[in-house]
C-alpha cells in the first residue's frame, strides 16, 4: 500500500474485505496526533465518513478523543468539578436539584454526541404530564443549557442542542402586593408574636429571607437608625449520619442526620451588600425586640446560644428558614389577609417606594437590586397608585388657568409707549 503524506486522510482494505480509514483531526494532549480510524463495508461509507470528519476539523467543530461521555457523567463532571468552585451555594443547590432529580433519572443515559434537541423536548413534556411545574422544567432547561454550553467550548460536542431545543413555556404569575392597611394588619397580627419585628422588616425594608435570617446585632446601628445587609442564610443541606445501620428516609429526615452546608453564604449579588436607613417606628420596634431578647437569655442562662443573631429561638440559635416560612403562613391566617409567599413582603415593600415616588436607582440601592431594571419585576401599579397618578394628571390638566396680564404687568418706556416687564 503506498503511503500518504503526513496529515493526509487514508483508505485502505484489509485482508477480509473491510474498507478502512484513518483521518489526522489534530493533536491529543500528550502531543501525539489525533488519527480517527473508520470501519465499515463499503469504499463509498468510509469516503463519506472521512469526508464530515474533515469538514468537522476544517470548520473547528471537532469532538476530543477517548472515552465518549455519557450526559449523565459530563453533568456529574461538571457540576462538581467545573460550576461548584465558582458558584454560591444557593446557586450550586438549584443545580444540582435539576442534575440529580431530574436530568441524570430521566436522560442521564444518553450519550453526550448523540444528544438530541427532540430528546430534551420530549423529556421536559414528560416531566410536566408527571407533576412537575412548567417552572421546574425550565430551571431543568437552564441547567443542560449551561453544562452543554461547557461542553460544546471544551470540544466533547459540535453544538449546544438545548440552546436549539424550545425550552417550556411559563408565565408568570401575577403578583399582587399587600396594600398599605394589608401590611398593617399583618403587622399588628404580629404584635404580640416572639420576633415580631421580623415581619415589620421584612414588609417595610424587602430583605430576603436569607438576609433578615442572616442579621446579627452587630448589623444594625440604632443609635443612627441604620442597619447593614451582609450575608445571606442558606438553606440547610444533610447526608445521612446513619452509616452503619441505614434509616432509609430522605437525607433531610434522617434522625442521625448531619448538615454539610455553612450557615451563611454571600448575597445573592455585590448590590446585595448595602445599608439601609431605618424609619423611626421601625427601630422602636426593634430597641423593645432586643430587650424581650435580652430577658429570654436571662432565662435560658447555661442554654443560651450565643450568636448575636436578630431573629431567633428561646435559646438564641439562628431561625431555620423552613420555620420561619411557616410561621408567615400562619400569621397571615391569624391576619385575615389574603394567601401570599414569604417573598411577596419583598414585593411590597418596594411597591411601597414607587408609591412614595423613590427614583430607581434610590430604590435599587434600597432593595439591592444589581439593575435599576428589577424595579419593572418588583414595582406594581396598584389601584391606589393608578388613582394618585389620575389625580395628579388630573390636578395639572384640569387646574383654572392663570388670567392673562394686566397693565400692572407693563411700566411705560421712554416714548410714552408701553413695555413688558421682563420676567
Amino acid at each position: 500500500m503506498k503511503r500518504n503524506p503526513n496529515g493526509r486522510s487514508t483508505i485502505y482494505k484489509d485482508d477480509g474485505g473491510r474498507w478502512h480509514g484513518r483521518v489526522t483531526m489534530g493533536i491529543k494532549d500528550d502531543g501525539t496526533p489525533d488519527r480517527r480510524h473508520i470501519n465499515r463495508k463499503s469504499k463509498a461509507a468510509v469516503v463519506a465518513r472521512i469526508k464530515e470528519l474533515e469538514k468537522e476539523r476544517d470548520e473547528g467543530v471537532t469532538t476530543r478523543p477517548g472515552e465518549r461521555w455519557t450526559l449523565a457523567a459530563w453533568l456529574v463532571h461538571w457540576l462538581e468539578n467545573i460550576a461548584r468552585p465558582n458558584l454560591r451555594q444557593t446557586s450550586y443547590s438549584a443545580y444540582r436539584a435539576a442534575v440529580h432529580t431530574h436530568l441524570i433519572p430521566g436522560i442521564g443515559a444518553h450519550k453526550l454526541d448523540r444528544l438530541e434537541p427532540e430528546h430534551l423536548e420530549r423529556f421536559y413534556q414528560r416531566m410536566i404530564a408527571e407533576g412537575s411545574k412548567p417552572a421546574t422544567a425550565h430551571q431543568v432547561h437552564r441547567t443542560v443549557r449551561v453544562a452543554l454550553g461547557e461542553a460544546l467550548r471544551r470540544g466533547h460536542v459540535k453544538r449546544n442542542v438545548a440552546r436549539i431545543a424550545k425550552g417550556p413555556r411559563i408565565t408568570g404569575a401575577e403578583i399582587e402586593p399587600y396594600s398599605v392597611e394589608e401590611a398593617q394588619r399583618v403587622m399588628n397580627a404580629a404584635a404580640k408574636d416572639r420576633n415580631a419585628s421580623r415581619w415589620s422588616v421584612a414588609l417595610s425594608l424587602g430583605l430576603r429571607q436569607g438576609e433578615a435570617l442572616a442579621l446579627r446585632w452587630s448589623d444594625i446601628d440604632l443609635e443612627s437608625g441604620h442597619l447593614s445587609v451582609r450575608w445571606t442564610a442558606l438553606r440547610p443541606m444533610y447526608e445521612h449520619g446513619c452509616k452503619k445501620k441505614p434509616c432509609g428516609r430522605t437525607p433531610g429526615y434522617c434522625p442521625e442526620k448531619v448538615r454539610v452546608n455553612p450557615l451563611l453564604g454571600e448575597t445573592k449579588s455585590n448590590a446585595g451588600r448595602r445599608t439601609i436607613g431605618l424609619p423611626d417606628e421601625l427601630v422602636a420596634l426593634l430597641k423593645e425586640h432586643r430587650k424581650v431578647q435580652s430577658r429570654e437569655r436571662a432565662r435560658a442562662r447555661q442554654l443560651w446560644v450565643e450568636g448575636d443573631w436578630v431573629f431567633a429561638s428561646e435559646t438564641g440559635e439562628p431561625l431555620n428558614p423552613n420555620t420561619d416560612y411557616h410561621e408567615w403562613k400562619a400569621l397571615l391566617t391569624r391576619a385575615g389577609v389574603r394567601e401570599a409567599r414569604l417573598h411577596d413582603a419583598r414585593h411590597t415593600a418596594a411597591t411601597m417606594l414607587l408609591a412614595l415616588g423613590v427614583n430607581d436607582r434610590a430604590a435599587a440601592d434600597i432593595m439591592g437590586w444589581s439593575s435599576t431594571t428589577m424595579s419593572g419585576r418588583y414595582q406594581h401599579m396598584t389601584d391606589p397608585i393608578r388613582r394618585e397618578i389620575a389625580k395628579r394628571l388630573g390636578g395639572l390638566l384640569w387646574r383654572p388657568s392663570e388670567p392673562a396680564g394686566t397693565e400692572e404687568d407693563e411700566e411705560p418706556d421712554s416714548d410714552g409707549g408701553r413695555e413688558a416687564v421682563p420676567a
